[in-house]
């Protein structure tokens, strides 16, 4: 049944990026980088920053492959994105009781051992405020779950497309999307060990958005909320995050 999914998915997809690739590259400048980083075939785990609605749009454009992501079903109820989300990939899911989260990595998961590309932002939601918040661990948990590498990605140019509330994108800025390395972590059977695990490879992933992206980060979940509370914390790196790198590094880390 997942398989029949992912190919109907994977069809419409074609057809809506078909569509809109020409549309995107009229109307923005985007490059992408890194894009080697991407396996060409097999599951790998695409784990972007978001600042901006329009990310799922950008993200999906410049692949070469097709991209299944898990997306509230609330989007559905927007006249704007009832049809273009699914089209792009999203799969809906109902966040009404029972463990959503826990539908969404088991339906992640499958979509995964089928061989797929699967797109989760680790930060949760939108982070409103522009910076680059702390990171749940779900990417890492599916990829110790499959096996999948996770591929960190860097979106830069999206919020002054569309910043927090403005209906609709403004046309003719420059947008990068940066791939880096991909993460490869090792499955552990010790439960304790596991979730210090869990956390070391979020850390480690959202080190490298941080780096490719040149983000501030605030040590706290991005929530709707947040914006007050990220302008009154320092918006640097804590002692455990490494220094960030220069642009040269940045690039070269993408293009490596």
């Amino acid at each position: 049944m997942m398989k029949g999914m992912a190919r109907d998915h994977g069809s419409l997809q074609k057809v809506a990026l078909r569509t809109l690739r020409p549309v995107f590259s009229a109307c923005w400048r985007i490059r992408a980088v890194g894009v080697d980083n991407i396996p060409t075939s097999g599951p790998a785990i695409l784990a972007p920053n978001h600042t901006s609605v329009i990310d799922s749009f950008f993200l999906p454009a410049v692949l070469p492959r097709r991209i299944t992501f898990v997306g509230k079903a609330e989007y559905l109820d927007d006249w704007k994105t009832r049809r273009l989300f699914p089209a792009l990939g999203m799969i809906p899911i109902d966040r009404s009781g029972g463990d959503a989260s826990t539908r969404a990595l088991d339906t992640a998961a499958r979509l995964l051992e089928d061989g797929e590309l699967f797109g989760i932002y680790p930060e949760g939601t939108r982070a409103r405020d522009g910076y680059l918040h702390k990171g749940h661990t779900g990417a890492a948990r599916l990829s110790m779950r499959t096996g999948a590498p996770i591929v960190p990605v860097g979106i830069l140019g999206t919020r002054a497309i569309q910043p927090p509330d403005a209906p609709f994108p403004k046309p003719f800025r420059p947008v990068e999307i940066r791939f880096g390395r991909p993460i490869r972590p090792a499955a552990s059977s010790d439960v304790a060990d596991t979730r210090m695990r869990l956390r070391q490879i979020t850390d480690e992933l959202m080190f490298e958005i941080r780096a490719l992206t040149g983000q501030d980060y605030v040590n706290t979940y991005a929530t709707k909320g947040t914006l007050e509370a990220a302008e009154t914390l320092q918006a640097t790196a804590d002692p455990e995050m490494p220094a960030r790198r220069s642009s040269a590094d940045v690039l070269r880390a993408a293009a490596v």
